[in-house]
């Protein structure tokens, strides 16, 4: 009964700027940190970032902090990644995840975006 939809990816040279969104639609409660994954062709999924929705607090992984930040609204039901200088290893597809615990690893979200795609050109 839980549906996340990811958007705003896209392409943009090293250094630029996007703003991912992950709306959730259902029943969420269970789900209370919201991770933001990302995924390179032929490699594992790998942590990006996560907020606890009830509290704000977050956790980022050290190859994007410092440049991305995770935030909710609440009343949009919407989790955000905002990614600033962008480099071209942050290429991938990036996924929006709920989980009942606070972790990056993906085995322990039960539930998944689509997916939007990240490009960064040098």
């Amino acid at each position: 009964q839980v549906q996340l939809v990811e958007s705003g990816g896209g392409s943009v040279q090293a250094g630029g700027s996007l703003r991912l969104s992950c709306a959730a639609s259902g029943y969420t409660y269970s789900n209370r940190y919201m991770g933001w994954f990302r995924q390179r062709p032929g490699k594992e999924r790998e942590g990006v970032a996560y907020i606890y929705v009830g509290g704000g607090r977050t956790y980022y992984a050290d190859s994007v902090k410092g440049r991305f930040t995770i935030s909710q609204d609440n009343a949009k039901n919407t989790v955000y990644l905002q990614m600033n200088s962008l480099k071209p290893e942050d290429t991938a597809m990036y996924y929006c995840a709920g989980s009942t615990s606070p972790t990056m690893r993906p085995e322990f979200y039960t539930y998944w975006g689509q997916g939007t795609q990240v490009t960064v050109s040098s």
